[in-house]
């Protein structure tokens, strides 16, 4: 009888779970097509029209203006969703999805740095979080069904679901995963890239033409690799974080710093002839996975991101993140001895693993989106690479859960 009351509540249990997550992916994921489609005709009206990057002051000004007046209550975003998690409060405002929506579009019309998985994480938690009222969740259901909308965004935007079930898991604390919602965030993940698909959206296809056989040194250079990778993470976390803080201590009124940013850029590209380091920077991560590039590239990518972001443009970090990883990566190849389209791919998802400290997440995502031969060499780079980022992150309200290291000898942040 026991065995039997047992059972029934674990089939409730899992009924009950793929229900919501459900309705959450196709909450989700029907929002991540609609994003992504929005973000198709953005890029191609600003390169059609190589004139609008001088009106992005004017757009910063109005996504700042458009926050200070209406996103008091989401100006955290992604953040927001974490301490959620952690301390659950009040619902999510569901005007955090169309005011995150429709910055980030303007921002990528305008020629801002800026990615797209915070669009999407954040409008799939608040999607997700306006199941709590209307199934009145108590609060540990309220943590998974977030967590699951984070998957869920995350996965729908990029067309990776294991690594979108992992992400949810992985980037609340460092060090430590939530197994109570693996069910919830796997389904979440795994529906919504299916929903996005059947919307219509395509993903970006990545190809790596040679990973060679394991040896001593292709290890080696993965341990070397991913230090720099780690480092890079870090970097771009402390700076990013470190202008945003000075802008607020020399900017009073939010509105006008991300028209300095916006200038900046705009001066910036006009000074240097070139338009590849602003909006998403697809066109160069597959170019990486082709032929030799520049050196400096990543360092071009960082900075006009640190100066997007770090100002108040709204969209994410990952997207160019990759855009670093993979440049750096195709740089190092020839000093490592390495295909430089294998250090490429290692390098994009590398400098994410660092910067989100998500090790596990990245390393499925390569394997989602170069094939499962890569795995090995992935691994050994995004978990040294999320050793030597230290505690920095991308994420502030993300937790310390354990330490990196059990000497508790972490790199400062």
């Amino acid at each position: 009888m026991h065995r039997l009351s047992a059972l029934t509540d674990l089939l409730q249990h899992l009924l009950k779970w793929l229900l919501l997550a459900f309705v959450v992916a196709v909450l989700a994921g029907t929002a991540s097509a609609g994003f992504l489609f929005a973000l198709e005709w953005a890029t191609a009206t600003r390169l059609a029209h190589a004139w609008l990057i001088w009106l992005l002051p004017v757009a910063g000004f109005a996504v700042g203006w458009l926050y200070l007046r209406y996103g008091s209550s989401v100006e955290g975003g992604a953040n927001l969703l974490i301490d959620e998690i952690h301390d659950p409060k009040k619902i999510i405002p569901l005007r955090m999805a169309p005011l995150v929506l429709g910055a980030t579009v303007i921002s990528h019309l305008f020629g801002a740095s800026v990615g797209r998985e915070g669009t999407a994480v954040q409008m799939g938690g608040a999607l997700a979080d306006q199941l709590t009222r209307m199934f009145r969740l108590n609060n540990e259901d309220r943590r998974i069904i977030l967590m699951a909308g984070i998957s869920a965004g995350f996965a729908s935007v990029f067309g990776t679901p294991l690594a979108g079930a992992i992400f949810g898991l992985e980037v609340l604390a460092i060090g430590r995963l939530r197994y109570e919602a693996m069910l919830p965030c796997l389904a979440a993940a795994v529906i919504a890239d299916q929903v996005g698909l059947q919307w219509g959206v395509q993903h970006t296809h990545y190809a790596v033409p040679l990973i060679p056989a394991l040896s001593a040194w292709t290890l080696s250079a993965m341990v070397i690799a991913g230090v720099l990778f780690g480092v890079t993470g870090k970097l771009f976390a402390q700076a990013t974080h470190g202008l945003s803080a000075l802008m607020k201590r020399k900017i009073a009124y939010a509105p006008l710093r991300p028209l300095a940013g916006g200038l900046a850029v705009a001066i910036a590209v006009w000074l240097l002839g070139t338009d590849k380091y602003i909006g998403l920077g697809i066109p160069t991560i597959v170019d990486a996975l082709k032929e030799p590039l520049p050196a400096y590239d990543f360092l071009g990518k960082m900075a006009f991101t640190i100066v997007s972001l770090g100002t108040g443009f709204k969209g994410g970090e990952v997207t160019p993140l990759f855009f670093i990883g993979a440049t750096l990566g195709n740089a190092l190849g020839p000093l490592l001895h390495q295909p430089f389209a294998l250090l490429a791919a290692i390098g994009f998802v590398a400098v994410f693993a660092g910067a989100a400290n998500t090790p596990i997440a990245s390393t499925l995502m390569a394997m989602e989106l170069f094939g499962a031969e890569i795995g090995v060499y992935a691994a050994i780079a995004c978990v040294v690479a999320y050793l030597f980022s230290g505690h920095a992150g991308i994420y502030r309200a993300q937790r310390g859960g354990h330490a990196k290291r059990s000497a508790h000898q972490d790199l400062e942040p």
